[in-house]
């Protein structure tokens, strides 16, 4: 009996083991420095820094978050539209300065936040609180169970892309040259600003903005989510047949490129880029549902009994064989 107490015991401790996750130190030291770096950057930027150098870093800083937000969000992780060679390779240069891993790595974690969303294996914490999912996931390693989603996910689309498997094997090379080189020596070098304002601004506060904004990506639905606490009369079909209360329509329909990442939908500054991608023919297949559609589809699935969102994708599908190639001009008509 004593024995069969000590084999449920190692095996108890065995399984806590397993689900508890450990904090990587590294991780921790390395923000706790990065965060001092940046906010002394603001007072640098202020003080002893030339106006060459804070339109370089804001340009920097925008085109990391477009390669966060329309490169590797709405382009390799949910794929809601095709790109051609040329942008890819342009967003995959972006979504390098954002310095938040390869695209490989961080479609792979977030497609694992989407499956497991809400559950207590999703790496940023979605069932918690808004610190937890912004904050500490980025502090701690991943559990033995979450380690084995992550090799059980579909990875086969990013495995064919020749772009984003470059970047992912030459990672660190492009990392240093693009995202720590260039926005250190450029200012210093070119306009003669100083080292202060290269190392402060350029990289330390551009940075920490970025990487703020791309972890946003995954916590953001504790600040825009449907909250029934304080809107008791909606329903669960206002934001399909509406497409408000972001993200609940984002985590239920992904693949539409109009939802947008920090609470908007069709109207953020992201999208709106897309459409000029689409414009230029350098984006193709812009994937979306009409309202109209959604109600179609909810329809369907009352009368019928099938499955919602089943009922919604196949009535998206035949919205968007219908839709003309360029709907996205015309967005009030078709949307």
């Amino acid at each position: 009996m004593e024995e069969n107490c000590l084999v449920n015991k190692s095996k108890s401790d065995q399984i806590t083991k397993n689900m508890k996750r450990e904090v990587s130190w590294p991780s921790v030291l390395f923000y706790i420095h990065l965060n001092i770096l940046g906010l002394y950057g603001i007072f640098v930027m202020f003080t002893n820094t030339s106006l060459q150098t804070i339109l370089f870093t804001l340009s920097l800083t925008l085109l990391g978050i477009l390669g966060a937000t329309a490169g590797v969000h709405r382009l390799w992780a949910h794929q809601t539209y095709k790109a051609s060679t040329s942008l890819r390779l342009f967003l995959m240069l972006c979504q390098t300065l954002a310095g938040h891993g390869s695209i490989y790595n961080w479609v792979q974690l977030h497609r694992l936040h989407h499956q497991q969303f809400q559950k207590e294996h999703d790496p940023y914490y979605s069932n918690r609180n808004f610190v937890s999912a912004h904050v500490r996931a980025q502090c701690m390693m991943y559990t033995v169970k979450q380690q084995a989603l992550l090799k059980e996910v579909d990875m086969s689309d990013l495995n064919a892309d020749k772009i984003v498997m470059f970047q992912k094997k030459f990672y660190w090379i492009l990392f240093f040259v693009l995202h720590v080189f260039l926005p250190i020596n450029t200012p210093f070098e070119y306009w003669n600003d100083s080292l202060s304002a290269s190392l402060f601004v350029a990289f330390s506060l551009r940075y920490l903005i970025v990487l703020n904004t791309s972890w946003l990506v995954n916590s953001a639905h504790f600040i825009w989510g449907l909250n029934k606490n304080f809107k008791p009369s909606d329903s669960n079909s206002v934001f399909f047949i509406t497409k408000s209360y972001w993200p609940q329509y984002h985590y239920i329909l992904p693949n539409d490129y109009q939802s947008g990442e920090f609470g908007e939908y069709s109207q953020d500054c992201i999208t709106a880029i897309i459409r000029v991608f689409a414009a230029l023919d350098l984006a193709t297949d812009l994937n979306t549902i009409s309202s109209v559609a959604v109600r179609n589809g909810l329809t369907v699935a009352v009368e019928t009994g099938r499955p919602i969102l089943e009922c919604i994708q196949e009535a998206g599908l035949r919205d968007m064989q219908l839709m003309p190639k360029n709907h996205f001009l015309n967005r009030e008509k078709f949307l």
